[in-house]
């Protein structure tokens, strides 16, 4: 999951001045935190779910059902 985070979703977010990093996992949530020009971004919210959530659940369909920011 940490590698997928890294190697796929990571260079994506950085390209708009962002990052991303994992904070945790339990009961099939991932829970990140955006940092950079993510942070308070309106479109967050798209980038977790159409992005972040949509990459994880196809490479790992049985483990992850959703996607969410924490703060730090």
């Amino acid at each position: 999951m940490v590698d997928i985070l890294e190697e796929y979703i990571k260079p994506a977010v950085a390209q708009d001045g962002g990052n991303i990093a994992f904070m945790g996992y339990k009961d099939k949530i991932v829970e990140v935190q955006l940092q950079g020009a993510c942070s308070g971004c309106p479109s967050s919210t798209m980038t977790l779910k159409n992005g972040i959530l949509s990459i994880l659940q196809k490479m790992l369909p049985t483990l992850v059902d959703d996607v969410v920011a924490v703060n730090g």
